[in-house]
């Protein structure tokens, strides 16, 4: 059997999230010993437990997953939500997204709710559209590439954003242009034929028994749930055009 918790697991949080997997475990004796890092393992029959963006699990995802629950992080948000932070460099004078029209927009992947359907759904509402918009592979490398001056804008969740706040030094050449709505966090799904109740129930109590510290650390206070037909429901965004990254 796998298990993975690939979503916001960083050389940081890497302790942590073994920590929450070591409580979870013990009261899933079948469950594996130690998580999987090498893959998603998403569509795997022998999967356990692991996490998705939404936009994976509307898009392909629904008919080979079950949903077992969806986070609690300690957002300025309603419980089970998340939302993007757009940023841009600091030094970038410009103090709202119309202004951005045919910018650099970095995206960490065509298939990411927080990454590309945020600040999709955002443009369009401005009638914004953007000169260019490249894959960099990850939250992290796209406010990288922003901070680089190599792209002008990006989305990254908020928990992610966090984090970066809190261990990369690349936070300091950043900041917020604005916030995206709120959407459904990410939920933890396993394999379609697997019950999820006793799943549920072991994440909880491993949340629940997770020192305050690890909690801090993992942005992850409490779960709950939403079918997935809620996740189903959202709107799926444009598939963007990717360009090479400008040089």
């Amino acid at each position: 059997m796998i298990a993975t918790l690939p979503m916001y697991d960083r050389p940081e949080t890497r302790e942590a999230t073994d920590r929450l997997w070591a409580g979870i475990r013990a009261e899933l004796p079948d469950a594996p010993e130690v998580l999987t890092r090498d893959a998603y393992h998403w569509t795997d029959a022998e999967l356990v437990l692991s996490q998705t963006c939404s936009l994976p699990y509307r898009t392909g995802l629904q008919d080979e997953v079950a949903v077992v629950a969806t986070p609690v992080h300690n957002l300025p948000c309603a419980a089970g939500h998340y939302f993007s932070v757009i940023l841009v460099r600091a030094d970038d004078g410009r103090e709202a997204l119309p202004a951005f029209a045919g910018a650099r927009l970095a995206i960490n992947s065509p298939v990411s709710q927080s990454g590309w359907a945020a600040i999709d759904a955002m443009a369009q509402s401005a009638r914004v559209r953007f000169g260019v918009v490249f894959e960099t592979g990850s939250h992290d490398a796209s406010a990288v590439a922003v901070a680089e001056g190599r792209a002008d804008i990006c989305a990254v969740d908020a928990v992610t954003w966090t984090m970066i706040e809190r261990w990369d030094p690349v936070a300091a050449s950043l900041r917020v242009l604005a916030e995206s709505p709120p959407s459904l966090a990410l939920p933890y799904i396993t394999a379609i034929e697997r019950d999820p109740r006793p799943i549920q129930e072991a994440l909880l109590n491993a949340v629940h028994n997770l020192s305050a510290d690890d909690q801090e650390t993992l942005c992850l206070v409490d779960i709950t749930y939403f079918p997935g037909h809620f996740y189903a429901a959202l709107p799926i965004p444009p598939t963007p055009t990717l360009l090479p990254e400008p040089v």
